[in-house]
């Protein structure tokens, strides 16, 4: 079984072919959290990808929910997004 940062990465390259994509697990951060105590870890992910073009913060973040879906809440309690394309760095 892959980690939770890979399962992240591979749905995520999958459904919005991004030109670049970090993604971090902070769940150290958050010891003794509800969230953390119940398995659900808290991630970070610097996505930049042509598909972001036209849309809103809220509408990208919306196509990052629909790809990572299958994995709140049980895997992911919190994820925290930076969404840009190509043109805004």
């Amino acid at each position: 079984m892959s980690s939770t940062v890979e399962r992240i990465d591979t749905l995520l390259r999958a459904a919005l072919s991004p030109e670049s994509l970090t993604v971090h697990d902070d769940s150290h951060l958050h010891a003794g959290h509800a969230g953390a105590r119940d398995g659900g870890g808290h991630y970070r992910v610097d996505i930049v990808s042509t598909a972001f073009a036209g849309k809103n913060t809220l509408a990208r973040h919306r196509m990052i929910y629909a790809a990572v879906g299958e994995l709140m809440p049980a895997a992911i309690h919190a994820l925290a997004i930076k969404a840009s394309t190509p043109d805004e760095l």
